[in-house]
Formats: C-alpha cells, sequence, structure tokens
C-alpha cells in the first residue's frame, strides 16, 4: 500500500490544511495507540519552537489518552533528544512536532519507537490503515494521565555532554552557535558552555514565527559573516528541530554533511574505531567517495532521508553515516542524527589534533555540485515523464564518466530537485538549469 500522509520524515504540510489539522492530528494519535500500544502505555511529546506547536501538542494529548495511553509532555526539546528520553524513560514511543527546517507556517509529526528508532515503513502503513477508523474514546477508568516533565531539557544536555571524551574540555574554544530559533536554543548553547566552551549565541530568540528565518543550517550566511568577525574558532548551525548540523571554520568557509564526514570517518579510523563502511545517499559529493577511497575507507549510498542511512549503517555494520544538508548518524554516540552530538565530535577531533577546522577539511576536495529546487503544484515522480527521462539520459551522456545527475522528489514538499555534479563548474550549472527547465514544463 502506497502512504498517503507519510513521507521521508513523518507526516508534514501546512498548518490549517490537511492534514495538519487538529481532527487529523488527534486521529493521528488515536490511530498511533491502537497499533502500537493497544493494551495502554506511555507516550513522550515533545515540540520544537513552532506557535502551532502548542495547537497540536493538545491535540495529541487528547488523542492519546483518550485512547488509554499515558503522556508525558516535554516541551520544546530537539527531535533527537525525543529519541533519547523515549529510551531513558522507557516509554513505548516517543512523538517530536516539528517541520524539521521547513518555515514557522508548516509543521509535522514524527514518531521513535522505544528503541529511539524511527518507524519502519510498514508500521507506517499499519497506522495510515488505521486511520480510516474513528478515533476512539475509552470509558473513564481505561483513560491516560498526563503530567510535565520539567527535567527534560537537563537530561538530555547531560546526555549531550557525556558523548564528549572524558578528561577533554573545550576551554579556550570560542564558539558562534546558531539555533535557527529553535528546538536547540537552549541546550546548545549551555552544553557547550558546560563543557568550558566561550559561546556566541545568535538566532537563539524564538518567538514562535521566527524559525529557521534566515538562520541556521539551511541559511548558515549571517553565521559566517560572524565567525571571523569575532575571531571564533568555529560555528555551529543547528536546523529547527535541531537534527542537522551546519559548520563554519575559522574563515568563515561553511563545512557542510559531507566535510563532517570526512573528519569523523578519517578520525575513528585513525583511533581504530570505525567499523564498516561510512555511509551517504545519491547526494552525496563525488569529493567524499574519492577522498575516503584514498584513506582506503569504504563508501556506501543510501536513498536520501536519515532513516535510510540509518538501514544501511545496519545492515553493513557501519558507525558513521549522513547526508549532505547535515542530517549526521554517530551510532557509537546514539541512535538517530543528532546535530548536537555531531559537533561535539568534531570539536573532540579538533581538540585531539590541535588542528583549526579548516585544516581538518583541506584533503577533501568537493566536485562542482548545483541543486535546483522547482516547485510544482502537486508532488510526483521525476521518472514517469518521458521527456525528463531524455533530458537526464542526454546530460549523462555529456557527463560521461566526470559527473552525475540526481533528480528526486522531496519527501516532505511538493518539490522536485535537480542535481548535477561534475569537475566542470560551468557545465554543471549549465545541465542543472536546462534539466529545471524540462522539469517545470513537465510539471505543468
Amino acid at each position: 500500500m502506497t502512504k498517503k500522509y507519510f513521507g521521508t520524515d513523518g507526516v508534514r504540510g501546512r498548518v490549517g490544511s490537511d492534514p495538519m489539522t487538529v481532527d487529523f492530528t488527534m486521529r493521528l494519535a488515536s490511530a498511533a495507540a491502537q497499533v502500537l500500544v493497544p493494551q495502554g502505555g506511555t507516550v513522550l511529546i515533545g515540540k520544537d519552537t513552532r506557535l502551532s506547536g502548542y495547537m497540536f501538542e493538545a491535540a495529541l494529548e487528547a488523542g492519546f489518552v483518550a485512547a488509554g495511553v499515558d503522556v508525558l509532555l516535554l516541551g520544546p526539546l530537539p527531535t533527537p533528544g525525543i529519541a533519547r528520553l523515549t529510551q531513558e524513560f522507557e516509554a513505548d514511543l516517543g512523538v517530536v512536532i516539528s517541520a524539521s527546517h521547513n518555515a514557522y507556517d508548516d509543521n509535522g509529526i514524527k514518531f521513535f519507537d522505544r528503541a529511539g528508532a524511527k518507524l519502519g515503513d510498514d508500521v507506517e502503513r499499519a497506522i495510515e490503515a488505521q486511520l480510516k477508523s474513528p478515533a476512539i474514546t475509552r470509558e473513564s477508568a481505561g483513560l491516560g494521565k498526563a503530567k510535565r516533565i520539567d527535567t527534560a531539557r537537563v537530561r538530555y544536555q547531560e546526555f549531550c555532554a557525556s558523548t564528549f571524551p572524558k578528561g577533554l574540555d573545550l576551554d579556550g574554544v570560542k564558539i558562534v552557535f546558531d539555533g535557527a530559533n529553535g528546538a536547540g536554543y537552549k541546550v546548545g548553547p549551555r552544553t557547550l558552555a558546560d563543557l568550558g566552551a566561550e559561546v556566541i549565541p545568535i538566532a537563539c530568540s524564538p518567538n514562535g514565527c521566527n524559525i529557521n528565518d534566515g538562520c541556521g543550517s539551511t541559511s548558515p550566511e549571517v553565521l559566517q559573516l560572524t565567525v571571523p568577525a569575532v575571531r571564533a574558532d568555529i560555528g555551529i548551525a543547528l536546523d529547527g528541530d535541531g537534527d542537522r548540523v551546519t559548520m563554519v571554520d575559522e574563515n568563515g568557509e561553511l563545512v557542510d554533511g559531507d566535510q563532517i564526514l570526512y573528519i569523523l570517518a578519517l578520525s575513528r579510523k585513525s583511533e581504530g574505531r570505525l567499523k564498516g563502511p561510512v555511509v551517504g545517499t545519491v547526494m552525496s559529493n563525488l569529493g567524499l567517495e574519492h577522498a575516503l577511497v584514498a584513506e582506503n575507507i569504504e563508501f556506501r549510498r543510501a536513498s536520501v532521508g536519515d532513516r535510510y542511512v540509518l538501514e544501511a549503517l545496519r545492515e553493513t555494520g557501519g558507525i558513521i553515516g549522513g547526508e549532505t544538508s547535515g542530517h549526521m548518524i554517530v551510532l557509537d554516540k546514539t541512535t538517530t542524527g543528532d546535530g548536537l552530538v555531531c559537533a561535539l565530535q568534531v570539536l573532540a577531533v579538533m581538540k585531539q589534533t590541535g588542528k583549526p577546522l579548516s585544516e581538518l577539511v583541506a584533503g577533501m576536495a568537493k566536485y562542482p555540485q548545483t541543486m535546483l529546487n522547482v516547485r510544482t503544484d502537486k508532488r510526483m515522480d521525476p521518472g514517469t515523464s518521458e521527456a525528463i527521462r531524455d533530458a537526464v539520459s542526454a546530460a549523462e551522456t555529456e557527463l560521461a564518466d566526470t559527473g552525475r545527475v540526481v533528480l528526486r522528489a522531496s519527501g516532505t514538499e511538493p518539490v522536485i530537485r535537480v542535481m548535477v555534479e561534475g569537475q566542470d563548474k560551468n557545465q554543471v550549472i549549465a545541465l542543472a538549469e536546462r534539466l529545471a527547465a524540462v522539469v517545470t514544463e513537465a510539471a505543468i
């Protein structure tokens, strides 16, 4: 059965439009309860800083309690924090209210199982099938209870700090931290400061509407200007829900997920702790693959989406994987993508080697890569269009063995992502624009 509501990262959409309505959210909670905890249990609910989070939090609480499930409300906390605390509290289910890197007028709902892992496709299909039935309300004696957990943020901060090597601190390190006005706005600066760093926070003043607005991992321009201006050692930017990280070196140059993978892979190898292949995605830069192969490190590509990276790591026994966008998974430290934990691992390498971030990434040469987002009126599969297939084939012939073409539909919004990569920057740009024009025409 094809999934109607669940995308690559839960259910997501524009607030007030199907499926992001109060009615649907209550039914979703009821359906999830009936599939995952039919005999009752405990669910954790956390959220980012979007204004609509209050509304969806109340709707989820009502749906779960009515279905006989106890609810623990964590408040604003990064997505990986909810995953971690789901395990720590031995809950049956964790729920996150967030649209990650999207603007504030979107929101979404994603789930973690009791092991802190995202749900599989089969479970999501079962929940969607249950949505066809009405929400349930048990008799008074069978209703769940709800309460707030005031210690959630501190417990997650302590966990993040525990992933930093024992006996090491951040004394003498100056960090500019961009919280995207999102879920990590308190956790990030306080964890780094607790480890001894001098922290300059930016975009850490959420008002419900400014999440990801010209800030965070998807808009790091202010961070790039600020780091050299204040003579900081590094800049760290999370996205709205804290599962992505982008970095900026001491010169203001961007360091993306591919480069972070390179740093962590070489560090783990030098320490004799690297297991299995490093896993990227079909969008990972060809320069990463070549740099790892030169170091005799195996590299695998998974489909786009951190859940697919995680699946590939588990299948191959690997411990390090991620996406260019900054969804990084370090399985010897945590169970899911965690921007702050990943940043701490890079900071540890800097402290242990005494090298600046710019030097740590110098061994990886990135191929010129252009990605254009073509917005469509509705979601579509670019592979179903003969015109698009022919255009891709022509571009691949022109690139020969010097580059790659990837077209894929976004799993979270009606967008076709057109990526072209190769050795010649001008050729890459021209081919990407040509393909985007074909996609635009086919989408009409």
